[in-house]
């Protein structure tokens, strides 16, 4: 497993410009960036390299020292942890407005920190408002450099004394195992942080009662036995169409860019609600994107058992979840831990199944014995042969005689064999089909 990179940790208060700093940084629209203040909530981390430094940044919630509600509470916490964790801070304040009260405690707060501390005046977009950053140095920071994030104003110089500032690249593994990346999915409040927080072992995203706190994705590296696993803990998802803030659609399309990124995904389901129109539209984006999926029935630790209630549940998610019949299903409660840590034991398993090879000579025998002698094929088709031509997802391609698609019921039918004799758990199998010439020899 590779060693930490340095972190740079982006602090500030609401709205003075960190989401656009962040993404200006690492050279892409990881952090949702909008004119409405308080956009970014928990800790979203990206990594960067300038003048052959490389390091991770994490951008985090605007923070109001002294607020007292939940939300800015949590920010306040999930900042602590990135400002304990930093090797530099970038305190961002707005060039525009001046020094406020907040900026005021923030510096009093950053100054008791081992880490070094740079001054982000944001905003200067031109040489006429450098005057107004000599108001700044109040603060009591060496390092001031006013920036226009959004027009790449002052970067260069920024990055060019970060690279100087934070320690030298830490050697690297070269025996390093491929972290396998497991997106958790799931309508809001359904208790996907929480799920994430008892993975990891830490108060890593923000956990609230209060529906579709996480907006962002946060990413937690955890080495298990063997295994390094990337967690992406994703936006609650809701249809687009019932999404009323900017910010929520944004997070939305978002949560799916992750769950692309993804290997794995854990479909969340609460247990107490049963098997949703909305679960189901989440889980055809895992079978759209060709993810392996596990199914967590969460909060267990609360629903009301009967003799029959496990099998009960398990069918009503096999009959409105048909199309993720793959998936392995497991009842959980990330709240009290109940059979949470099997979760690494299936990730593992159905990790690997999308990497099963098997042999063309095997295929072809089991297309004889398991297929074609069972019958369900039309008289007037041929199937020729049968190949895995890739992993990762794994993909089939049949050859037959036809120059039109079969039938699905086939497909499936094929694929659920293909199932019962090789080692697929938690995979989609894709199947595709192509026509031989017609003087070809069928099998």
């Amino acid at each position: 497993m590779d060693l930490p990179l340095p972190l740079i940790a982006v602090i500030g208060r609401p709205n003075v410009g960190k989401s656009t700093l962040f993404n200006r940084i690492i050279g892409q629209r990881r952090s949702i960036v909008t004119d409405e203040p308080g956009i970014t909530r928990d800790r979203i981390y990206g990594t960067a390299n300038w003048n052959g430094r490389s390091f991770e940044i994490v951008d985090t919630g605007g923070i109001v020292p002294g607020e007292e509600t939940e939300i800015p509470l949590r920010i306040l916490e999930q900042a602590q942890i990135a400002i304990e964790s930093a090797s530099l801070i970038f305190l961002v304040v707005d060039g525009r407005s001046g020094i406020t009260a907040s900026d005021q405690e923030l510096a009093r707060l950053l100054r008791r920190t081992r880490a070094t501390t740079f001054l982000v005046v944001n905003k200067i977009d031109s040489e006429k408002q450098t005057p107004e950053v000599a108001e700044f140095f109040r603060l009591g920071f060496d390092h001031v450099f006013p920036v226009s994030a959004e027009h790449g104003r002052g970067i260069t110089e920024l990055l060019d004394q970060a690279a100087i500032s934070i320690p030298a690249p830490m050697e690297e593994n070269e025996d390093a195992e491929q972290e396998i990346r497991v997106a958790i999915i799931g309508r809001p409040n359904v208790g996907k942080s929480t799920l994430l927080n008892r993975l990891v072992g830490q108060e890593r995203a923000m956990v609230s009662p209060i529906a579709g706190t996480t907006r962002d994705a946060v990413d937690s590296v955890v080495r298990h036995g063997t295994m390094t696993i990337r967690f992406v803990d994703t936006a609650g998802i809701r249809r687009k169409g019932k999404t009323e803030l900017r910010a929520e659609k944004l997070s939305v399309i978002m949560a799916r860019r992750h769950l692309e990124r993804s290997d794995v995904a854990i479909l969340l389901i609460d247990g107490t609600e049963g098997v949703t129109a909305v679960d189901a539209h989440i889980g055809g984006y895992a079978q759209e994107a060709g993810r392996s999926v596990i199914i967590a029935v969460n909060k267990w630790d609360v629903v009301e058992k009967g003799p029959t209630i496990t099998a009960d549940y398990e069918r009503e998610i096999r009959e409105k979840l048909k199309f993720l019949s793959f998936a392995p299903i497991l009842f959980i409660s990330a709240k009290t831990g109940q059979r949470v840590q099997k979760l690494y034991g299936i990730i593992e398993e159905v990790h690997r199944s999308r990497f099963v090879r098997v042999p063309t000579r095997d295929l072809n025998e089991f297309l004889h014995q398991e297929v074609l002698q069972r019958g369900g094929l039309p008289s007037d088709v041929k199937i020729r042969y049968i190949a895995q031509v890739k992993v990762n997802p794994p993909t089939f391609v049949m050859f037959s005689n036809k120059v039109r698609k079969l039938h699905f019921s086939f497909e499936r039918f094929v694929e659920n064999r293909i199932r019962e004799r090789f080692p697929f758990t938690g995979t989609p199998i894709i199947i595709k089909q192509r026509a031989k010439a017609r003087a070809a020899k069928s099998l």
